[in-house]
């Protein structure tokens, strides 16, 4: 029972049927508390507590790595949406 938890949540957020305001975020938690948290719309991480302001500092240094997570928007969040959404519109 006693422990570490640590975890990663990859989300896609949007609220418009076109998509058009789709956000990728990749939140870094430890212990429930959200460390830094990556964001498509800001384009980069940003750190909440004082050790995710260093991670964010690092991970915002890999440009490489950031233009991936933007693409996610496109690649995974997009494509995977139309199908999700396509099989609760079609089941009525």
């Amino acid at each position: 029972a006693d422990g570490y938890y640590e975890y990663v949540m990859h989300e896609c957020v949007y609220s418009t049927s076109d998509y058009s305001d789709m956000v990728y975020l990749v939140s870094n938690s430890f212990n429930k508390v959200v460390h830094e948290q990556y964001n498509s719309t800001v384009g980069k991480y940003v750190g909440y507590t004082e050790l995710g302001v260093k991670y964010a500092e690092n991970f915002n240094k890999n440009q490489a790595y950031l233009q991936q997570l933007k693409a996610q928007v496109d690649t995974v969040c997009r494509p995977n949406a139309q199908i999700t959404d396509s099989s609760v519109r079609d089941k009525a």
